[in-house]
């Protein structure tokens, strides 16, 4: 290896470095997505919904594999109030699960607790109605907890690992901190926090934003 290309090798490693220690001093910067209620479904709910054999079609993917569906159903409170076109996302998924933000929760009559995706035990009830039927899920209704999805080398650069709460702060004219934000570590995953509609709109943020992981 000649000297030129080891110059520019050397200058290449210490811009990232040098790149990577501004980050960490200023915040890393992270792309916000704003989350509308939407509900995962199993196979079986599915087809309770919308009939035998019926299988979800995609309308646009999705992170990690995940699809918004073409399909919507109405949820329910217990009070029968009611939510029209709520999107399903796909694939379906072992246990149902209904995504609201805590204004939908009041609309709805339901107290949805504050819970990260996958955690739904103890959680509200709600029941759902598709074209061919409906279902009632004992529990399944949340408020999904405020989160960061990374890839493994962005949880690198931001310090950060699969499981870690930090606090974010928005740099516009709410200035906005968020605190409790649990960070999400797969290769799969893009590089987004996620937060819900309710939040969006109290800090005046919107999808495309950005906000830094502050500690």
């Amino acid at each position: 290896m000649d000297n030129q290309s080891i110059e520019l090798i050397t200058r290449m490693v210490l811009e990232t470095v040098q790149k990577q220690e501004a980050s960490s001093e200023n915040g890393y910067v992270v792309p916000v997505g704003v989350s509308a209620r939407h509900i995962h479904l199993t196979q079986e709910h599915v087809e309770a919904l919308f009939g035998e054999g019926y299988q979800l079609t995609k309308k646009k993917g999705l992170m990690g594999g995940q699809f918004a569906s073409n399909e919507t159903v109405t949820i329910v409170g217990l009070k029968l109030r009611a939510i029209e076109n709520v999107r399903i996302l796909g694939p379906v998924r072992s246990k149902s699960q209904v995504e609201i933000s805590a204004t939908d929760a009041l609309r709805l009559g339901v107290k949805a607790p504050i819970r990260e995706s996958g955690n739904i035990a103890g959680s509200a009830a709600i029941a759902v109605v598709g074209p061919k039927g409906a279902i009632y899920l004992n529990e399944g209704c949340i408020v999904a907890k405020r989160h960061i999805h990374m890839a493994p080398q962005d949880a690198m650069a931001a310090g950060v690992h699969d499981g870690d709460i930090v606090s974010v702060k928005a740099d516009n004219e709410r200035g906005t901190t968020f605190n409790n934000v649990q960070i999400r570590v797969d290769d799969s995953f893009t590089l987004e926090m996620h937060i819900d509609t309710d939040e969006a709109n109290a800090a005046k943020i919107a999808t495309g934003d950005t906000v830094r992981i502050i500690k």
